[in-house]
Order: C-alpha cells, then structure tokens, then sequence
C-alpha cells in the first residue's frame, strides 16, 4: 500500500526478484480500496491472476497497522 510504495523497490533489488513478477495488476494506490479490505482485495486478486496463469504459487503481505504485517501463501492447481 501508499506506505510501503518505495520500500518495496529496495526489497525487490535486495531479493533479486523480477520485477514483472511483483504486484502484477497493480495495487491499493492505482486500485484503491476500503480500509480493512487489503487482505481480502489481495488475496482475491492474486488468486485470480493464478487461475488466469493455469495455476502456481503467489505470496500476498499487507501492512494491518501499528507497525504489524501479515502474509499469506497460496498455490492453486492446474486451473
């Protein structure tokens, strides 16, 4: 979200990870969303983009407030 907008650019380089790869269809600052919605809008919107991929693994994190994160990993089958 608008809090992490750059840090996610640091952790990107750091992990070595391809950035065509990360936060795909964009996130809460082009997409917008309620307060209290980013687990669910993120979590839907990767399990879409799995299914639209035939299948894989993805990692959804969001911020929950007060310095606390969370995450989740999902693997969806052969869509």
């Amino acid at each position: 979200n608008e809090a992490f907008a750059a840090q996610v650019l640091a952790v990107i380089r750091e992990l070595g990870m391809p950035e065509e790869k990360v936060n795909v269809n964009g996130g809460a600052i082009a997409l917008g969303h309620p307060l209290g919605a980013t687990g669910a809008k993120l979590t839907t919107q990767l399990v879409h983009e799995l299914r639209r991929r035939g299948g894989g693994k993805g990692l959804v994190t969001m911020c929950i407030g007060g310095g606390m994160g969370a995450a989740g990993l999902f693997e969806v089958y052969g869509a």
